[in-house]
């Protein structure tokens, strides 16, 4: 009875969540540009390089996301906190992991509806050329655990802060820096360099997009969903008390 109520609770705020944002001209704005980014590099390849392919796409999709997933986020809690909403959300009956939960659940089909229009390049390589169906699914299902990765990485910024602004930054920084570590560890011992390498966020969605599916790879996004979902729940927390 319990769960069902944590449940209930979780997909009341992830609700409350998805209408304001999709009712806010900041859905609009962060998905156009997005679109416009994602287009300029799929139609790069398409038309300048004569290729039917979604390779270019994939491999800077990492680098996309860690900018536009902070961008979502980042009015989530810390605009709450600021007018004081938070504080009374968290006087009803409903525990600091729900709202974290449900607001989680919010960021991370935000970000998937952006993936929603790029299925066209999908389509338009498929009409033009025979792109191996493989890794544009896998290089799909790997961009949707980074959104998921990436958008607890936002919750979290957006929890520790009343300015949207700090949050957007401090979880573009996290995101950014997980995305291209790897191309600072040759300037370290090799020993080194192979333990850093797990932490490479576009390692691990590089490996996906190719096709290859390592429960490895999927294992290190749902950690660092779960690792900083659960500071956000102590964080949230803390302004409970």
């Amino acid at each position: 009875m319990q769960t069902k109520k944590a449940k209930h609770a979780a997909c009341v705020i992830m609700r409350r969540e998805l209408a304001s944002y999709f009712t806010s001209p900041i859905a609009y704005i962060v998905s156009g540009l997005f679109l416009i980014f994602s287009g300029i590099l799929f139609f790069n390849t398409f038309f300048l390089a004569n290729r039917a392919e979604l390779r270019n796409f994939f491999t800077l999709l990492p680098i996309t996301l860690a900018f536009f997933i902070p961008a979502l986020t980042m009015r989530m809690l810390a605009e709450e906190k600021r007018s004081g909403s938070l504080e009374t959300l968290l006087t009803l009956p409903v525990t600091a992991t729900e709202v974290v939960v449900g607001k989680f659940c919010a960021a991370f089909i935000s970000g998937a509806a952006l993936l929603v229009p790029t299925l066209s390049y999908a389509i338009t390589c498929s009409i033009f050329g025979q792109p191996d169906a493989g890794p544009m699914i896998a290089g799909y299902v790997g961009a949707l655990f980074l959104i998921a990765a990436f958008s607890a990485i936002g919750i979290f910024a957006t929890s520790v802060t009343k300015n949207q602004i700090i949050a957007f930054f401090a979880a573009f920084t996290i995101c950014i820096v997980l995305t291209m570590i790897g191309n600072f560890l040759v300037f370290l011992p090799a020993g080194l360099v192979s333990f850093l390498s797990y932490f490479s966020a576009y390692d691990h969605f590089v490996q996906i997009s190719r096709g290859i599916i390592d429960t490895r790879d999927l294992l290190y996004f749902i950690s660092v969903a779960a690792l900083f979902l659960t500071l956000t729940v102590q964080a949230v927390q803390k302004d409970r008390v």
